[in-house]
């Protein structure tokens, strides 16, 4: 305490010692005498200074990954239109209108082609890097041109013939890539071309399914594991030039169209509370099916057989449920359009995670975002369908949207970046927002008490894993 000069006693802030990194334009402080740095988030920029050369090579990164997604989405739409004779409307209604052979023969080119695809690149470029968590993880950011884009490619031809993988991780892949090489050239110091290529994994995802706001969530929250301001400044500005970027050829409007607008309901949030450790157990064992068909991937010449078998499997099963071939958008858009009984419901629920680890552990190489969302929609869905022969009233779409964020969160262990991919992907949910993050809360608690690993933690090699 201290006295003016009037006698009057006034209580004396003592400022901060501590200096903002880089330091302000304007050097003078308030009169509170409390400096910049007094914000948690703004003291500094961390090991990864944002130097303008840093920005510079970061605008670079959005439009080149912009510019991946564009080729990649025409490879994987082409491959579409060719494999099931469509040129419009959606690749479901495409797979019901073909032959029972045709899907069959479809997927059967897929496995011998994408077999031969990827024994040749992990033959003869094995000790080229291509995994982008692992080398953001690692700490040397160092991600092979050459391989990266062979593998997208493979991996967007058999998508597009049907394979039950996700198309994201090619661009997320090249997104990587393109922070790597570009980092490299500028000579950016090693903890800013980590930060660069973990934009450039965001910013991909952000490109391909027009969510710049997600993609940067996706980049800060699951890749740098941090949403301070240093992290998520540089990764929004990439994720939205590369959205921007890639409207070139991709569309601007929602990946999910013509979702109704669900209204919140008693009923819906008693569900939620009730929906979200089952969803989080369910994702548990989820990520450990998929860890291990990831750790026993089929490797060596043993791909040339396996993934046609896997991929003529899925194949076989598709003939009953063509819900599951690609991606699995238009499971989810169904689902999320309250589509389908219980028993469809039931079988597709089960039977994607399935296929999916499948199409992994015979040496196919993939995203699992979309999978992982329609698992959870169809999840949703069939729990909600139940629910409702006990409370009527709610929508079965509105169970559906909220299984389907419960579940990416609690499989990404990633709750933010969960729900605004799911609020931008469809365009709606926001009324919403209350039982989707009741039932985020408690599936993505319950999934890291149980287990703690992701759908990509889960996945690193096992000389990479962690022993805990």
């Amino acid at each position: 305490m201290a006295t003016n000069g009037s006698g009057r006693r006034v209580e004396v802030i003592a400022s901060s010692e501590r200096v903002r990194i880089p330091r302000p334009l304007i050097r003078r402080r308030l009169p509170s005498g409390r400096g910049a740095t007094e914000q948690p988030n703004v003291t500094g920029d961390g090991d990864a200074a944002l130097t303008p050369r840093f920005w510079f090579v970061l605008v670079l990164t959005g439009v080149a990954t912009g510019l991946f997604g564009d080729l990649l989405m025409v490879i994987l739409y082409s491959v579409q239109h060719l494999a099931f004779g469509y040129h419009s409307g959606s690749l479901l209604a495409a797979v019901i209108r073909t032959s029972d052979l045709r899907r069959v023969l479809s997927l059967l080119v897929a496995g011998m082609s994408g077999g031969v695809g990827w024994y040749l690149v992990r033959r003869y470029l094995g000790n080229d890097r291509a995994d982008i968590d692992d080398a953001v993880w690692s700490g040397d950011a160092q991600l092979s041109l050459r391989r990266g884009l062979l593998t997208s490619v493979i991996s967007e031809v058999v998508i597009g013939m049907g394979a039950s993988l996700g198309r994201e991780a090619a661009p997320k892949l090249m997104g990587g890539v393109s922070g790597s090489m570009l980092g490299s050239w500028a000579r950016l110091a090693p903890a800013q071309r980590r930060l660069l290529v973990a934009c450039g994994g965001g910013a991909g995802l952000a490109a391909v399914y027009n969510v710049p706001l997600g993609g940067a969530l996706f980049a800060a929250e699951i890749l740098c594991g941090s949403l301070a301001m240093p992290v998520i400044l540089p990764a929004l500005a990439c994720s939205w030039i590369a959205t921007a970027t890639a409207w070139l050829y991709l569309p601007d409007h929602a990946t999910y169209l013509d979702i109704p607008v669900y209204h919140f309901s008693v009923s819906l949030l008693v569900w939620a509370l009730l929906a979200g450790p089952v969803i989080g157990v369910v994702s548990s064992g989820y990520i450990r099916l998929i860890g291990w068909m990831s750790h026993h991937q089929v490797e060596g010449g043993r791909i040339l057989i396996a993934l046609p078998v896997a991929f003529t499997a899925l194949g076989c099963i598709g003939i009953a449920y063509p819900q599951l071939f690609g991606n699995g958008k238009n499971m989810a858009q169904s689902a999320l359009l309250g589509q389908g009984g219980l028993a469809l419901l039931f079988a597709l629920a089960v039977l994607k995670p399935l296929v999916t680890s499948l199409c992994l552990g015979a040496g196919g190489s993939g995203g699992l975002f979309t999978p992982t969302m329609s698992t959870g929609a169809a999840l949703g869905a069939l729990l909600g369908l139940a629910w409702t022969l006990a409370w009527p009233g709610s929508p079965v779409g509105a169970f559906a949207m909220v299984g389907a964020v419960a579940m990416i969160a609690a499989s990404m262990q990633a709750p933010l970046a969960a729900l605004v991919l799911i609020l931008e992907l469809t365009h709606s949910g926001f009324q919403l927002a209350v039982p989707m993050i009741a039932a985020t809360v408690s599936a993505t608690a319950v999934a890291r008490h149980v287990d703690g690993y992701s759908i990509y933690s889960a996945r690193l090699t096992a000389a990479e894993r962690p022993s805990v």
